[in-house]
This record gives C-alpha cells, sequence and structure tokens, in this order.
C-alpha cells in the first residue's frame, strides 16, 4: 500500500505547459494539432454540455484587441484559428457547441491515430516516457447530476484509449444569463463537489460507473482526476469561502486520513462584466460616439494581458490557503490568465502553478506561442 494512496489519482503534465479550455479548442482539427504540439504538456477541450450548447452567432461572438488603446484588431464568431496583434480578448460566448460526447468520439479517434503513427521524433522527454500519452483535460459544465454523467462517461472512456483523462468541471463562465457562476457561491460549489466525489468513490471502491461495469474497455471506468475551474476571486472572503468549501467536502477511507476530492483547481476563468467600446465621428464631425464591439450590450469575459496580474494573485493567494491545511495539501493548481511569454509562465510557475495554460495568446499567435515560450526557457 502506497503512503498516498488515499490521494485522489493524479495527474502528470509534462512539459507543464498546456491551452486553456478557449474557442481555440473547439474542432477535432483543433484539439488534434494541440496534441501534436510538442511544446504541450497537455490539452484542455472546450468546455462542454451533455446535450450541447446552442451557440448563436450573431450573439456568442469574441474580440481581440490592444490594452492600451483599446484598438480592436479581430475577432468573429465561428472558431477558426487565426494570428493578429493584440494582447487581450473580450467574449460573449457560452459554451461548446459540441455535446459531451462528441469530444470523447474525437479524443477517440485521435487516440488510434497516435497508436498508428506511433512515438514522433523530437517529442519532448517527459511525453517519451509516457509513451507520447499527454493527457486529455476534458472541461465539462452542468448541474451536478449532469457532471456526474459527465464524470462517468469520461471514466469509461479512459479504460478504452491509451492517453491518462482528467474532467475539469468549468464553475466560472460569467456569460450564461441567470445562472451565476457556482463557484462564487459555497452551497453551490459544495453540492457539485459532493456529488462527482461520490461517482469517484463508486470507481475507485470497485462499483465500476454503478452498473456493475468495471474491466476496462469493455464498458467499464476508470477512476480519472478531476478538478474544477474557478472565476478571478477578488477579496479575501471569496477565497476563504471556496477553500473551506473544498475541506467540507473532504472524504476518507476506514483508518485513513480525510482529504479533498479534487487533484486539481484551475485558476482562472475570464473576468466578467467587462465593456470594449468602439468609437466614431459623430455626424457633425465635432464629438466621437461609442458603440458597444459585441452584440447587445456588448458585457462580456476579459482575458489575456489585464487579467494577468489578478490571475497571478489568485494562484498566488490559492496556493497558500490550499497548503495551510493537510485536507488540501495535494490540490494542484493550473495557473491561467495573461500568460503569452516565457516571462508570463515564469510568474505563474514562482506564485505556485503546477503547470500554466495559455488562452488569449493562442488565439492571438496560433500554436506557435507554445514553442517560443518553451524555448525561451531553454527547455526546448
Amino acid at each position: 500500500m502506497r503512503v498516498d494512496d488515499h490521494l485522489p489519482p493524479s495527474l502528470r503534465i509534462d512539459p507543464p505547459l498546456l491551452n486553456s479550455a478557449n474557442p481555440w479548442a473547439t474542432t477535432l482539427e483543433q484539439l488534434r494539432d494541440l496534441y501534436n504540439c510538442p511544446a504541450t504538456g497537455a490539452v484542455t477541450t472546450r468546455t462542454a454540455l451533455l446535450e450541447g450548447f446552442p451557440h448563436d452567432e450573431g450573439v456568442h461572438q469574441y474580440a481581440i484587441f490592444e490594452a492600451g488603446t483599446h484598438h480592436r484588431v479581430s475577432g468573429k464568431s465561428d472558431m477558426n484559428m487565426e494570428k493578429d496583434r493584440g494582447d487581450t480578448s473580450l467574449n460573449t460566448l457560452g459554451y461548446s457547441p459540441i455535446p459531451l460526447d462528441g469530444y470523447l468520439g474525437f479524443i477517440r479517434q485521435i487516440d488510434e491515430e497516435v497508436k498508428a503513427e506511433g512515438p514522433k521524433e523530437g517529442e519532448h522527454e517527459g511525453q517519451e516516457r509516457l509513451g507520447g500519452r499527454k493527457p486529455f483535460i476534458v472541461s465539462v459544465t452542468g448541474t451536478p447530476d449532469e457532471v456526474a454523467e459527465c464524470y462517468r462517461r469520461i471514466a469509461r472512456c479512459a479504460g478504452d484509449v491509451g492517453m491518462p483523462l482528467a474532467m475539469e468541471i468549468n464553475l466560472s463562465c460569467p456569460n450564461i444569463p441567470g445562472k451565476p457562476p457556482p463557484a462564487y457561491e459555497g452551497g453551490a460549489l459544495r453540492g457539485c463537489v459532493r456529488r462527482v466525489a461520490e461517482e469517484s468513490y463508486k470507481i475507485r471502491h470497485g462499483d465500476g460507473d454503478g452498473d456493475g461495469n468495471r474491466e476496462e474497455g469493455k464498458g467499464g471506468g476508470v477512476e480519472v482526476p478531476w478538478g474544477v475551474k474557478t472565476p478571478p476571486y477578488t477579496h479575501a472572503g471569496q477565497f476563504d469561502m471556496f477553500v473551506s468549501s473544498l475541506r467540507d467536502c473532504a472524504v476518507s477511507a476506514p483508518g485513513r486520513p480525510s482529504v479533498c476530492p479534487l487533484t486539481f483547481v484551475t485558476a482562472t476563468n475570464t473576468l466578467g462584466s467587462c465593456l470594449l467600446l468602439s468609437d466614431s465621428e459623430s455626424q457633425s464631425g465635432s464629438e466621437k460616439t461609442f458603440e458597444p464591439v459585441l452584440p447587445g450590450l456588448g458585457i462580456g469575459g476579459l482575458a489575456g494581458a489585464p487579467l494577468h496580474p489578478l490571475a497571478l494573485g489568485n494562484v498566488a493567494t490559492l496556493r497558500r490557503l490550499l497548503d495551510e491545511d493537510a485536507t488540501t495539501r495535494h490540490v494542484l493548481l493550473l495557473g491561467i490568465g495573461g500568460v503569452a511569454d516565457k516571462e508570463g509562465y515564469g510568474r505563474m510557475r514562482s506564485v505556485g502553478a503546477a503547470a500554466v495554460g495559455v488562452g488569449t495568446a493562442l488565439g492571438v499567435r496560433g500554436l506557435g506561442v507554445f514553442g517560443e515560450i518553451w524555448d525561451g526557457l531553454g527547455e526546448g
């Protein structure tokens, strides 16, 4: 028996660099490219629902702009990769229109392709040790029961494929009308964590997927690591609420200490209630008028360079609080927010991020941003 066998399953990301759940991780082609990139140690899917999200191109859009000037340089409602200037993004997007089973199908297809191709020359040494199998982190959301069903399906898929799988519960999207991010409220957070912990417990202790199916590759499930994605917190009470909620959900086996069932926390998501305005000359030419760049009121979630200091503060504070008690000390932090170069990566690592995610910079500069960061560290 291992001394740490009471802990949740581990998540290894090597190199410790990955993409966040974002519009540029939506399609099979995008996920395949991210997986085949030698400088990514894991791939995160865009956040999925069991039945998919009703994407409306007239409503759900994003804009990339320059933080210093508020000058918009690009942005569309489709999910095509683009390369442009700018260091900031604002979006009114919801979740992915592709349902969870679609993403699990993508993962199975990529797994078959990897098996057929064999090891690639020039892969990072950590990937070579893992046989080229970097993890897929499947981002999901929904009600507690829906997320529990997501866990069951991901656990079954994990028994069929060669790469490790993990599940990220997105409790932090600011763009869903009438549904505030659950990670801002302790009761909602605890309800979701406890429900998924029940499913994980069943698999760990021999109940398979709850239907008696446990044999890998034959419909059964294997326990997969999971975590939650937080919104940006801005005051001490929010941090305390989050960490105390995780400790309230600690579970234990007979004779073993209680621990939080999460393997990781992803911090942070976009900052809601932000607005980008375009300016134009009025008909008289004497003064400018300002209109929202994005549809409707134009209010959306901010990411990129302006989010970076807040994201650093969130990671640093969460790491300190998690380390204060044995029930949460094992929880990894995936640091996300405004990272676009080796300096941003280094700052995230210095405040406690076990791995670092890239979002807006991926949309602006494409896959090359990962190689630029890793090569810039002398780790290429």
